[in-house]
């Protein structure tokens, strides 16, 4: 069973910088791809970054493609989220997932984090 616990939301203007973090406990190595998706109000939970444990191959929505950076630390188990040049527009929930391969799906991954509130104010 795998655990995810996200922490590092909060309420930031437009143009700063936030840094999400995600705990992994219980980790399996069938669930080797860590992606961070975010549902906004009204709207379906999209993806917006992965990365697996085993190597560095990450991936981006096209909508945080060179603001967004995810990165890993396999000693902690954290997968990280740093998120810069923050938009009004990335105001959402974001959630941490485990899968056993990269999906822009979020029907494809197996368990989840509880979501940390991110609001970027104008």
């Amino acid at each position: 069973q795998v655990q995810l616990v996200e922490s590092g939301g909060g309420l930031v203007q437009a143009g700063g910088s936030l840094r999400l973090s995600c705990s992994a406990s219980g980790r399996s190595s069938s669930y080797d791809c860590m992606g961070w998706f975010r549902q906004a109000p009204g709207k379906e939970r999209e993806f917006v970054a992965a990365i697996y444990w085993s190597f560095r191959t990450t991936y981006y929505a096209d909508s945080v493609k060179g603001r967004f950076t995810i990165s890993r630390d396999n000693a902690k188990n954290t997968v990280a989220l740093q998120m810069n040049s923050l938009k009004p527009e990335d105001t959402a929930v974001y959630y941490c997932a485990a899968g056993s391969d990269f999906h822009r799906d979020p029907g494809r991954y197996a368990y989840w984090g509880q979501g940390t509130q991110v609001t970027v104010s104008s």
